[in-house]
């Protein structure tokens, strides 16, 4: 099912509802770059698991409206007017990635409406104390990051080169665009299917443009605008040793700044093969505290 939803400041926020329709809402915060595109794999574990999968585009991406010098906060205000357009009044929520600073913006704001988030391989917010942000990043998302802290002109300019070149390539040479943050435990998961997926997903959310992008760029390197210290809600915690995509001192660092979370920090995992392997288990996590 497709919708669209009027946020609260009248912008327009594209959603996708699957999984299974009778189940227990669950609403996916996707990853950077971002686009409410379901993967088959996943929607599969939320059926089995009796979950109602709830994705968007967040601004800027696919067909929802752009929301220029936005905040990881205002996702908030965002995920309530999705839950209210759809009669929903509570839901549980995980994020992967990028999105993970954003289910963990709605775990701090939106206590009332969400019970139980998780938190998958998510970035820790820049100049935190005690990181050391790029130890372990391979290189294609170091030098991202370089750039735009130097000189945000230019990494504009570039994201815009960055997304030509993503919608021009097929599954095929998605590997080869993203081969220096790839493990050996990402390299056995990434698979055709996988592969074609990060092209499609590239398609819906960036195919209108690259401002979805850019947000989130500038949402992620700046103030977050909430303290983690809000957090009152369970949450679990997933990173990976392997992961070269958000290295995984950024998870030990979140580990120890989100108040009361189960962290499991992983020897074996990279960044993709959190979702491959341990979706199941995130689902069985947050059903248990439903």
């Amino acid at each position: 099912m497709e919708h669209v939803i009027e946020s609260a400041d009248g912008r327009k926020l594209a959603v996708t509802d699957g999984g299974d329709p009778d189940g227990v809402p669950v609403l996916v915060h996707n990853g950077t770059p971002n686009s409410r595109l379901q993967y088959g794999p996943d929607v599969a574990v939320a059926r089995e698991h009796g979950v109602r999968m709830i994705t968007y585009d967040r601004p800027g991406y696919g067909e929802s409206t752009a929301h220029p010098g936005r905040t990881v906060a205002d996702c908030a205000a965002d995920v309530r007017a999705i839950a209210a357009g759809l009669g929903i009044d509570r839901m549980l929520s995980w994020g992967v990635s990028g999105g993970g600073p954003h289910v963990l913006a709605c775990a701090a704001l939106l206590p009332d409406l969400i019970p139980a988030a998780a938190s998958l391989a998510s970035v820790a917010p820049w100049g935190a104390e005690g990181l050391d942000f790029f130890d372990g990043m391979g290189e294609l998302n170091a030098d991202e990051y370089h750039l735009f802290l130097k000189d945000r002109v230019a990494a504009r300019a570039k994201l815009e080169t960055d997304r030509v070149e993503m919608l021009a390539a097929n599954a095929e040479q998605v590997f080869v665009l993203i081969k220096t943050l790839v493990s050996p435990a990402d390299a056995a998961v990434f698979t055709p299917e996988l592969a074609q997926y990060f092209v499609d997903s590239g398609l819906a959310g960036l195919g209108p443009g690259g401002e979805g992008w850019w947000e989130d760029a500038v949402a992620h390197a700046d103030p977050w605008g909430f303290a983690l210290t809000d957090i009152s809600i369970p949450v679990l915690l997933l990173h990976g040793r392997q992961d070269r995509f958000v290295p995984f001192g950024h998870g030990v660092w979140l580990a120890a700044h989100v108040p009361g979370v189960e962290a499991r920090l992983t020897d074996d995992d990279g960044h993709l093969t959190l979702t491959v392997h341990h979706l199941g288990e995130v689902y069985d996590w947050l059903l248990e505290r439903w």
